[in-house]
């Protein structure tokens, strides 16, 4: 004979759709945007799980736009010292120096110029446009003052050091007019125009190839 409990048991209460069994009526908690519910009641919310982010290539690095005023600063200095050197080469060889050689070596301090210039900028500046053609302009300048400047150091040397102030201060494009007139024939020089096409030709060059290829790794 069955017989009543002694006690009335609780009515069965629905289970939720979210939070798991609620035997006591409470209040399901408030669900936090981005947070996904807690499988165990009582217990916090999950934290949501990162995005999956792909593992990056090896060998392959961000690029960057580089610095272009950097790399005209650091290009200017080189082109100075550059310059600097083939000045002193000349004023401590121009006695011994035929037409054939000074204009081999001026060719070549055009080249070795515009060389430099351009590695360094391109190296530093990437693909920016503008330290690039200011790598042709100072490796033209470089190769102009190296030339330049070596004339008045003669004079320094062969005369005094205030002697070459004084004369620069009457001629002061005097060595601007013996860079472009030919002595010999008195004529133009071309030699002279031809040199800075080629450190300018030199230095945009490398400095575009450098620039790319530094982009593209």
């Amino acid at each position: 004979m069955n017989q009543p409990p002694p006690y009335p048991l609780p009515p069965q209460q629905p289970q939720q759709a979210q939070g798991g069994y609620n035997p006591y009526l409470q209040p399901a908690a408030p669900q936090q945007p981005g947070f996904a519910p807690s499988p165990f009641p009582g217990q916090p919310p999950m934290h949501p799980a990162p995005a999956f982010q792909p593992p990056q290539p090896l060998g392959q690095r961000p690029a960057t736009d580089g610095n272009p005023v950097g790399a005209i600063v650091l290009g200017l200095a080189a082109s100075v010292f550059v310059a600097l050197l083939y000045t002193g080469l000349i004023a401590a060889t121009y006695k011994e120096q035929s037409v054939t050689v000074a204009n081999i070596l001026y060719l070549a301090h055009a080249l070795i110029n515009g060389a430099v210039v351009g590695a360094l900028i391109g190296r530093m500046a990437g693909r920016n446009t503008g330290p690039v053609i200011g790598a042709a302009v100072i490796g033209a300048l470089g190769a102009f003052f190296g030339y330049v400047n070596a004339l008045p150091v003669i004079f320094a040397v062969e005369e005094t050091p205030l002697a070459a102030w004084h004369f620069l201060q009457a001629e002061p494009f005097f060595p601007a007019k013996a860079w472009w007139n030919d002595e010999a024939s008195g004529g133009v020089d071309w030699f002279s125009p031809l040199g800075l096409v080629v450190a300018a030709a030199t230095a945009w060059g490398l400095a575009y190839a450098i620039g790319n290829k530094r982009r593209e790794t």
